[in-house]
């Protein structure tokens, strides 16, 4: 089966597990949005040169409708990161095509190197409400052991505090939250800049749970740091974030357009690995083995995180949209 394409047997799986489980509104805090013109052809994402051309509002209504069905879904949408992508054609499309969404709202993708005064200028100008950063366009080499500070400057982070920006972080290095550099940035930011809003993709890069468990006490008596549940596929990072900082912290979120590839994450050793038909040998004697969508697969743990932590319904809607909602004044969304 391949990305991108919902098939019956991804609806029978969403019926049969997931339709009672979602509630009918929805608030998904992490989404991209992109058009693949805005990259240059040899440093393409497989997943953007596999999809549509543009990939937009009324591409995202679709595709998410397949993924969640008769559900009314708004976002917090973003570019696609990608070290060569056209950063400011990117942003422009992205103010575009919010035009027609009022009840979403968008952030800027940022780099080290712009600015200040820029990104103030144009989170202004565009109505957006907040930053994304990324560790691609970090100077170090491989960006995967960056510091914060490098994709993410103190200065960039003033600005967010005054203007009262949220910012969504996919910290890297190996050991995501259980890094101790990554926990003393998080708290200088966030205690130094109390108006900014913290965002913390991937339940704090929780794709191996352990290093979330480890971390997640160094984040305590925060008030300005939540966590979305973007791509992530083991439960154990999004029970750990509820058991120490509540419900009211986690943001579903879906990663479009990585919601629709083929696979999930698993934690190995001190580090993950993400399983694909490409990394993967499927043939096994006991069974069929056919990869479902992250999507699927990321609402799934969510699932099993609800019942492990005997959610109650109404928290169970705050994690899919009132949370969402109230972070960005959105509280009368239906």
């Amino acid at each position: 089966m391949k990305d991108w394409i919902v098939t019956d047997q991804d609806r029978e799986l969403f019926d049969r597990e997931l339709d009672s489980f979602v509630p009918p509104t929805v608030f998904d805090a992490h989404a991209h949005w992109y058009r693949a013109d805005h990259f240059p052809e040899d440093s393409m994402p497989g997943l953007v040169k596999s999809g549509p051309a543009v990939a937009g509002s009324k591409v995202f209504d679709g595709a998410i409708g397949q993924l969640i069905p008769n559900r009314q879904t708004e976002g917090l949408f973003f570019p696609f990161p990608n070290a060569r992508v056209d950063v400011d054609a990117e942003n422009a499309f992205l103010h575009e095509q919010l035009l027609s969404r009022p009840g979403s709202r968008g952030q800027m993708l940022i780099t080290p190197g712009q600015d200040p005064e820029f990104i103030r200028e144009t989170v202004r100008r565009c109505g957006f409400v907040g930053l994304k950063c990324y560790h691609v366009y970090s100077p170090r080499r491989p960006t995967f052991e960056s510091l914060i500070e490098e994709y993410l400057p103190e200065s960039q982070v003033r600005v967010a505090h005054e203007e009262g920006l949220s910012i969504t972080l996919h910290m890297v290095r190996a050991r995501a939250l259980a890094d101790v550099a990554n926990q003393e940035t998080i708290r200088r930011y966030c205690e130094r800049y109390p108006n900014m809003r913290l965002i913390l993709a991937h339940a704090a890069r929780g794709f191996n749970p352990h290093h979330t468990i480890l971390g997640i006490d160094s984040l305590r008596g925060l008030q300005n740091v939540w966590f979305d549940t973007s791509a992530v596929t083991d439960s154990g990072a999004v029970e750990a974030i509820v058991i120490a900082l509540g419900h009211e912290r986690v943001l579903y979120g879906s990663d479009f357009p990585v919601s629709h590839l083929r696979g999930r994450c698993v934690a190995l050793g001190d580090s993950f690995l993400w399983i694909s038909s490409d990394n993967t040998d499927l043939n096994v004697p006991y069974a069929r083995l056919d990869l479902s969508l992250v999507g699927h697969e990321s609402l799934r743990m969510l699932k099993v995180a609800a019942m492990s932590l005997r959610l109650t319904d109404s928290q169970v809607e705050d994690i899919f949209h009132r949370n969402g909602t109230r972070l960005f004044g959105l509280d009368d969304m239906a």
